[in-house]
């Protein structure tokens, strides 16, 4: 069976996670079948309607037995064939922050007309789903949940817990991060704050003004972020909404503890590994840290309860499930 993966434009280094996610499963379903992968890259950056008209003309010209838009570009659809064509939706924080005189070009081409025409929908969390679901709720039945799964190369990495100054880990700098909020949780704690991500000049000084110890990191290789959490004693992600949470995982796997938010996809991933804070609340925020910190108990019970919850998300268990996917696709299209 021949699949073809379609791409967004990169910007520069930034976009750069679906396309790692997909080679991984990519390898690990051509390995043990004679399943054969392609992968194209659309031609212009979405941020025209004259860019998002070429790519559509341009995904017409192409085709395989099965295609898979992979997530972004979800309008490319409109350009391939439907009977055999399979849409990966990451999340629709797009929409939500939307001006609302474009909010219907974006629900049309990115959710409405996508989700009618192709064959089938995966989703990363049962969150999006619900997201998705209440905005187009008579296409329900195309929807369906296939988790992310976690980078195999993370693996416990014991390390003792720095219980008078521990090291907190915060992946990511976007505004749904609530970093705002976490350093106003942990102004008053004795601990040192890893940033890891772009810089931003107002938290900078937000930093500052709190009198916060810490570090931040910007354009770390994959390994040098695996380092950071190999190294940390509490992985903080507190975001307000996410579409799924690879932190949390990623933080589990390696044997760290989690604060993390009880909104959007979180509490989801993060099932009973983690602490669940209010993440519009430091005070909240401030607790569950503490929480980690003091009661050496919930800590290990957390790291340990970590170990069984990442089983659902390895690659091989999502491999699976996109295979039968795929199959199913294929035999559905082969029928019509």
């Amino acid at each position: 069976m021949n699949i073809t993966h379609y791409f967004r434009k990169p910007i520069n280094s930034f976009h750069f996670s679906i396309e790692r996610l997909f080679n991984d499963i990519e390898h690990s379903i051509a390995d043990e079948t004679n399943f054969h992968f392609d992968r194209k890259t659309v031609p212009h950056h979405c941020a025209s309607e004259g860019a998002i008209s070429k790519n559509i003309r341009w995904a017409s010209k192409q085709t395989d037995e099965i295609n898979h838009i992979t997530g972004d570009i979800h309008y490319l659809a409109l350009g391939l064939p439907g009977k055999n064509t399979i849409l990966t939706i990451h999340d629709i924080n797009f929409i939500k922050r939307r001006h609302p005189g474009y909010l219907l070009k974006y629900y049309s081409l990115w959710l409405l007309l996508p989700i009618l025409r192709v064959k089938a929908v995966t989703v990363v969390s049962e969150e999006t789903r619900k997201d998705v679901v209440k905005r187009v709720p008579f296409l329900a039945k195309k929807i369906r949940v296939i988790p992310n799964f976690y980078d195999p190369r993370y693996q416990p990495y014991p390390k003792p817990f720095n219980k008078q100054k521990p090291v907190l880990l915060q992946i990511g700098t976007r505004s749904n991060k609530n970093i705002e909020n976490l350093i106003e949780a942990i102004a008053p704690l004795n601990c040192k704050l890893v940033i890891v991500g772009k810089q931003e000049a107002h938290l900078r000084a937000l930093l500052t003004e709190k009198g916060i110890d810490y570090t931040w990191k910007e354009g770390l290789s994959d390994e040098e972020v695996l380092d950071e959490y190999r190294q940390c004693d509490i992985t903080c992600f507190v975001s307000t909404v996410e579409g799924f949470g690879m932190p949390i995982l990623e933080s589990q796997a390696v044997g760290r503890a989690v604060v993390t938010s009880t909104t959007s996809s979180m509490p989801e991933v993060a099932g009973d590994a983690a602490v669940l804070v209010n993440p519009y609340d430091p005070a909240s925020i401030r607790q569950g840290i503490e929480s980690i910190i003091i009661n050496d108990e919930l800590r290990e019970q957390l790291i340990t309860n970590g170990f069984a919850n990442i089983k659902r998300y390895e690659l091989s268990h999502i491999s699976a499930m996109y295979k039968a996917l795929y199959e199913e696709v294929y035999q559905t299209a082969n029928r019509a």
